[in-house]
């Protein structure tokens, strides 16, 4: 027996920025569970390190996986649902005292409640970035059928690198390049977070009824998002995907349903902080 509550963890590197913990202890104090989720700095060199220490320590549940390390973390775990060839990316990783590390992906459920809640229909989609986010909101896109996609990325192999293992189709083009009449917009990236270069994009060629999806969620409200509002468009802010992933991850660490039913009170809390 151990006197120190078990935990789950979000690890990144920035990490200061992230909201996970301030999610999953909501859903814990809701739910009367004794545990706690913390946040961990860790660098690409101390991947290996971290994940030799977690393993030994029988109070940790697993961890959350942000930027920079969603790709480098299949490295370190086994994939029993196949998520490194359908998806290519990793953002959970739980563990069982005594076994493996085993990785799977709430990214991709995540990134579509909102939509699916909204009733989506649209046929086509501009994903901005083509890091492990990106892996994962393609996966979800084509899961609906999603056909056209662009991808805007500054690494033009890297873009078409994120086609290709998808089996999509698509185009890639360059970040000054002008936005295709795209009935979805998406920012996968980093630009626009605290400490990051701004996403500055000419929305005009979006159709009226498009919609603007941006996961970056310090600062909440974007400049792509004003630009997206500003021109009447439809959009959905980075909470949504952070809060929907979360609860999928909550139940592979405390083995409980996140209580959806109190989402206002959260993002009233996410907001305030």
């Amino acid at each position: 027996m151990t006197d120190t509550l078990p935990y789950a963890e979000v690890i990144g590197d920035p990490i200061a920025h992230s909201k996970s913990p301030l999610i999953h202890n909501f859903w814990l104090d809701c739910l009367g569970i004794e545990a706690e989720y913390r946040k961990t700095h860790v660098t690409a060199e101390g991947l290996s390190a971290y994940f030799l220490e977690r393993r030994a320590d029988p109070d940790w549940l697993g961890c959350n996986v942000t930027i920079p390390h969603k790709i480098a973390v299949m490295d370190y775990t086994d994939d029993p649902g196949g998520v490194r060839e359908r998806i290519g990316a990793m953002n959970t990783i739980a563990s069982e005292t005594g076994g493996p590390l085993i990785g799977t992906n709430t990214d991709a459920g995540g990134f579509l409640q909102p939509l699916l809640r909204d009733k989506w229909k649209g046929e086509s989609a501009v994903l901005v970035g083509a890091g492990g986010a990106a892996r994962a909101i393609l996966f979800a896109l084509t899961s609906l059928g999603v056909a056209d996609i662009t991808v805007m990325a500054r690494d033009a192999a890297k873009g078409q690198a994120l086609l290709d293992r998808a089996k999509v189709k698509g185009r890639v083009i360059g970040m000054g390049d002008m936005l295709p009449a795209a009935d979805l917009l998406v920012n996968t990236s980093s630009l626009g977070m605290v400490g990051q270069p701004v996403l500055d994009l000419d929305l005009s060629t979006l159709p009226d009824g498009a919609t603007v999806y941006d996961i970056v969620y310090a600062p909440l409200e974007t400049p792509l998002l004003k630009a997206a509002r500003a021109r009447g468009l439809k959009a959905l802010d980075g909470l949504e995907m952070l809060i929907g992933q979360a609860a999928l991850a909550f139940d592979i660490f405390f083995d409980a349903q996140a209580p959806r039913e109190r989402d206002e009170e959260l993002r009233a809390l996410l907001l305030a902080a």
